[in-house]
C-alpha cells in the first residue's frame, strides 16, 4: 500500500500538506487570539476595566465598556479581509469558499457596527497590525471613545 500526501501550493510559492493546514485552520480560537491579549493586557495596565466577548451585545465585541458604551473588535487581517481587494487573490485552493467567507465576515462586520451604533454604542475596530505595532495608540482611541 502507497501512502500518499497530498502537496497545496499556498501564497507566495510556499507548499504545505493538507494535514498542515488542517492543524493550523483547527488551532484557529474564537476568541483569546494574541492580538487579544495583547490590547487586554494594555488595556488592564491603563486601569481600564472590561468585559470579554460580551454576548449581549450583536457580534459578541472582544471588549466592551458597558459604562461608556464603547465595544471595542480586534480584526485579524485574514478573517476579516484586511486590503481585500489585493490579498482575495492570494488564495490558491478552494478560492470561491474563502472568497465567500471572507466577503460575508466583511458583511457581517458592517452590519454589526450598523446595528450597534444604532443602539448608542461606539464601536472601534483595530486591525491586527495596528495592535502589534502601537498597542498605546490603541490604548489611547479606547480613552477618548470613553470620555
Amino acid at each position: 500500500m502507497v501512502n500518499t500526501i497530498n502537496i497545496i501550493l499556498i501564497g507566495n510559492g510556499r507548499m504545505r500538506s493538507e494535514e498542515h493546514i488542517q492543524r493550523n485552520m483547527k488551532a484557529v480560537r474564537a476568541s483569546g487570539s494574541k492580538i487579544e491579549q495583547v490590547l487586554g493586557k494594555a488595556l488592564w495596565k491603563a486601569n481600564i476595566r472590561y468585559r470579554k466577548q460580551y454576548s449581549k451585545l450583536p457580534g459578541k465585541p472582544d471588549f466592551v465598556l458597558p459604562k461608556y458604551k464603547v465595544a471595542i473588535f480586534c480584526d485579524s487581517h485574514f478573517w476579516h479581509g484586511y486590503n481585500w481587494e489585493q490579498k482575495k487573490h492570494d488564495h490558491k485552493n478552494n478560492m470561491q469558499f474563502w472568497h465567500n467567507k471572507i466577503e460575508r465576515n466583511i458583511e457581517r462586520d458592517k452590519e454589526v457596527n450598523t446595528s450597534l451604533t444604532e443602539m448608542g454604542w461606539n464601536v472601534i475596530r483595530f486591525w491586527e497590525h495596528e495592535i502589534r505595532q502601537d498597542v498605546e495608540k490603541c490604548v489611547e482611541r479606547i480613552k477618548q471613545a470613553a470620555n
